[in-house]
């Protein structure tokens, strides 16, 4: 089993803000991966004192703890207990029922000798490679089912379809929100091969269109996480320098973050 992974920052000038684990149990058998992109709050009031990173890590390391040490709970279970135990931990010093309190999108994966369980939350993809090379991506496709000018400003998306009905999910207090993760399992014999990989990392295939998911992942295990996210951060300043407007909010770079897992 190999696993490899590669994180950066979107800008220098800002802390990344995504959070990746890949995990082995001292037994030699399983394993699991975390894989958060904190949500970058709008300038002004969210209601906390702590920031984003503050955030994806202690959401992070709780999720590899639980993940480790508690096969008796679903992914979705330990997706809500991580959620409670990180609220509990700044509930006294912040206003938790702020809409723009800390949060983040999910990617997790489980996997043991007879299965894979994986759960997505938000706009995080995990891929899931067979053993004839066909790849499934696991998307929480939410976002791109929105009404029309949801998220024409950040007042509109909060007011109408951040964390609501009819809306997209985030991980940020409410542990019920794991009810509304994307979840299920597959025979470990059926996979040879995971990935996931924040939305700046899958830029390459979501924005650029360089390649559908099982490009994706052949790039990664052709040129390893840090040569994906080379390779978008190539395209994005043929973007800037051209002049094209199609990256998200504004942004010519976001934090990117992948992650390859090896099962054979």
């Amino acid at each position: 089993m190999r696993i490899e992974l590669a994180t950066a920052p979107g800008s220098p000038e800002r802390p990344n803000e995504d959070w990746v684990s890949g995990t082995l149990p001292a037994s030699g058998q399983g394993g699991a991966l975390v894989l958060l992109d904190g949500v970058t709050p709008p300038r002004g009031n969210d209601g906390c004192v702590h920031s984003v990173p503050w955030f994806t890590a202690r959401l992070g390391g709780a999720l590899v703890e639980l993940s480790g040490s508690r096969p008796d709970l679903s992914l979705a279970e330990i997706l809500a207990a991580a959620i409670s135990r990180t609220a509990e931990a700044h509930r006294v010093t912040c206003d938790l029922s702020h809409v723009r309190t800390p949060q983040a999108t999910v990617a997790l994966a489980r996997w043991n000798e007879r299965a894979i369980e994986y759960l997505v939350l938000s706009d995080s993809v995990l891929l899931l490679e067979s053993p004839d090379g066909a790849v499934r991506a696991v998307l929480d496709d939410r976002l791109t089912r929105l009404p029309p000018g949801s998220l024409a400003s950040n007042e509109i998306a909060d007011a109408t379809v951040r964390n609501k009905e009819g809306g997209f999910f985030t991980a940020a207090a409410d542990p019920a929100v794991a009810s509304r993760a994307v979840t299920g399992s597959v025979p470990a014999a059926d996979v040879r091969a995971l990935a996931a990989l924040t939305d700046g990392a899958a830029r390459w295939t979501e924005v650029f269109g360089e390649g559908d998911w099982a490009d994706t992942l052949g790039l990664l295990r052709k040129a390893g996480p840090q040569g994906l996210i080379d390779r978008v951060r190539e395209l994005e300043e043929a973007d800037a320098a051209a002049g094209r407007v199609r990256l998200r909010r504004g942004k010519t770079h976001d934090d990117a973050t992948a992650l390859l897992v090896e099962l054979g």
